[in-house]
C-alpha cells in the first residue's frame, strides 16, 4: 500500500508477505489501520486560519523543503498571512477578506528598509504570498474541511518580471579597474566570466578548480539561515555543474591562489575557515560600483551581464543554459528573449546581405566590437606609504587593515586584522606589521644558520 510521497512525488509503499491469501488479507488489514492511526490529523473544522496554516506547513511542507526555502515559508505564512488573517475562522474565509490582504501588502507591508524600497511590498512577493497560501487552502478542500478554494477568484499583481540591467563594456572596464583597487577584483572578474550566483561563487573552495584543464566545479552554495551561515548544495540539479575557465582567468586565480591561506577561494575577512557572506559581498558591490561611476545593479545583474555578452558573441542557448545552471533552456530563452531577439535580426540581415546583395541599413555588421581601453582612474583614497600596509572600510561598522610583505623563500603572505573604526583598525595593523617583520627575521636567520 502507498503510505506517502517522497520529496520528488514519488509513492512510498510498505508490503506483507504470508503463506496463504487469508493471512496476507488480514496483515494488510492492520497495516491499513496503524496507518491510519499514525497519520497526522488536521484540526477539527472551527480551526483559525492560523492554525490550519500551521498545522499544513508543519505536517506537509517543512519536511521537504531547504533551509533557505523554509525562511521563505515561514516568512509569507508567520510574518504576513497570520497576523492579518490568522483570526479568522478557516471556514468563513472570503475572497473578499483575501483580496483586502493583498491590496493592504501592495500598500504598506514592508516590514523592514522601508525608506530604501517603500512601504509597499512588491508585485512579486505579493504573488509569492499568494502561492503558498493558495496551496495551504488547496489541501483544506482535499481534506474536506472547507468545500471550496477562496483564493481561487483574487486578482493577482501583474507577473512581469524584475527590469534586468547589464553593465556596458565601459562600465566592465570601469569596475574592474576599480575592483583590483577595493581587493574584490578576483571575485567580480570570476563572477563576469561565469555567471555564477552570488551564494554558488562564495562557496567555492580550490579544490573545485582544476588548474591544469580549467574546469570549476559548482557542487556548493552558502546562504544565511536564521543569522548563520549555512552551506548546502546548489539549489537545483541543474545547478551542479562544471564550467571552463578562459586561460587569463584562471592565470588571475593562479596568482590569487599565492596569497590566500584557506580552503576557501573567497574566505571571510572575519574567519579565514569560513566562507565569505553572500550579504558582505552585495555591499562590497555597491561601494564599488558607486566608486567606478557605474549605475546601481544587483549582483545578480552580472549574471546578467555575463549571460547577454555571452549570446552577444555567439554562444548558443543550450550551451548557455548549462553554464549557469538553468533547469531547462526555456528559463533561459524566457529571461533572455529581448537579447535572442535581436540575434534573431542580425541574423535575418546577414542572411539578407548574402542571400539578396541587399544594400539596405541592415547590412551593417552588428557584431560585438572589443571596446576601447577605459581611462578611467580609480579611487584610492589616501595614500599610504610602502611597507605600512592598506586599510578599507568593509561598511559602517568594520574596518579591514591588509599587510602582504614578501617572505624569504620569495612568496607572500597576507595577514589581515578587523576594527569598529579607523583609529582602532591603524593601531591592530601597526601592531600586526611588527609581529609579522619578527617572523620574517626570524625565517631569514633560521635559513642563514648552518644545518
Amino acid at each position: 500500500m502507498v503510505i506517502g510521497y517522497d520529496d520528488k512525488g514519488l509513492p512510498k509503499t510498505k508490503n506483507v508477505l504470508a503463506k496463504t491469501k487469508a493471512e496476507c488479507e488480514k496483515k494488510l488489514k492492520n497495516l491499513i489501520a496503524a496507518q491510519k492511526e499514525s497519520d497526522p490529523q488536521p484540526p477539527q473544522q472551527t480551526m483559525t486560519v492560523a492554525q490550519w496554516l500551521d498545522f499544513w506547513y508543519q505536517t506537509y511542507k517543512k519536511p521537504n523543503l531547504r533551509p533557505n526555502t523554509q525562511m521563505s515559508y515561514e516568512r509569507r505564512i508567520y510574518q504576513h498571512i497570520t497576523p492579518n488573517l490568522g483570526p479568522i475562522p478557516l471556514n468563513k474565509l472570503t475572497t473578499g477578506d483575501i483580496q483586502q490582504f493583498y491590496t493592504g501588502l501592495k500598500q504598506n507591508g514592508r516590514l523592514l528598509r522601508q525608506e530604501q524600497y517603500g512601504e509597499g511590498l512588491s508585485d512579486q512577493t505579493v504573488r509569492g504570498i499568494h502561492t503558498t497560501f493558495h496551496a495551504a487552502l488547496d489541501k483544506a478542500v482535499s481534506e474536506k474541511i472547507i468545500p471550496k478554494n477562496p483564493s481561487d477568484f483574487c486578482r493577482l499583481p501583474s507577473a512581469k518580471a524584475r527590469e534586468m540591467q547589464v553593465l556596458t563594456p565601459e562600465e566592465i572596464q570601469r569596475l574592474l579597474i576599480q575592483a583590483k583597487e577595493d581587493g574584490c577584483f578576483e571575485l567580480l572578474l570570476l563572477e563576469l566570466s561565469t555567471g555564477l550566483r552570488r551564494g554558488e561563487i562564495c562557496a567555492l573552495q580550490w579544490d573545485d578548480l582544476n588548474f591544469n584543464t580549467g574546469e570549476l566545479q559548482v557542487k556548493r552554495q552558502v546562504h544565511r539561515v536564521k543569522g548563520e551561515l549555512v552551506v548546502s548544495e546548489p539549489k537545483t540539479k541543474a545547478s551542479n555543474r562544471s564550467v571552463i575557465l578562459p586561460a587569463p582567468v584562471l592565470a588571475v586565480l593562479n596568482d590569487y591562489k599565492d596569497e590566500i591561506s584557506s580552503v576557501w577561494m573567497f574566505p571571510s575577512p572575519l574567519n579565514n575557515n569560513s566562507p565569505r557572506d553572500p550579504t558582505a559581498v552585495r555591499k562590497r558591490l555597491t561601494t564599488i560600483l558607486e566608486r567606478a561611476d557605474c549605475k546601481h545593479v544587483r549582483f545578480h545583474d552580472l549574471r546578467h551581464t555575463f549571460a547577454t555578452a555571452s549570446l552577444e558573441h555567439g554562444m548558443d542557448i543550450k550551451t548557455l543554459s548549462t553554464i549557469i545552471g538553468h533547469v531547462s533552456t526555456s528559463t533561459t530563452l524566457n529571461v533572455y528573449a529581448h537579447v535572442t531577439d535581436e540575434m534573431r535580426k542580425t541574423a535575418a540581415a546577414k542572411i539578407d546581405r548574402g542571400i539578396a546583395k541587399s544594400e539596405t541599413t541592415q547590412d551593417i555588421d552588428t557584431a560585438p566590437r572589443k571596446p576601447t581601453p577605459s581611462t578611467f582612474q580609480p579611487y584610492k583614497g589616501q595614500r599610504r606609504k610602502p611597507g605600512t600596509g592598506c586599510i578599507s572600510q568593509i561598511n559602517e561598522n568594520l574596518w579591514e587593515g591588509r599587510y602582504s610583505p614578501r617572505l624569504p623563500n620569495g612568496s607572500r603572505l597576507a595577514r589581515n586584522v578587523y576594527a569598529h573604526s579607523e583609529e582602532e583598525c591603524e593601531q591592530k595593523l601597526a601592531e600586526l606589521i611588527v609581529q609579522m617583520k619578527e617572523e620574517i627575521a626570524a625565517q631569514r636567520q633560521q635559513l642563514q644558520t648552518p644545518a
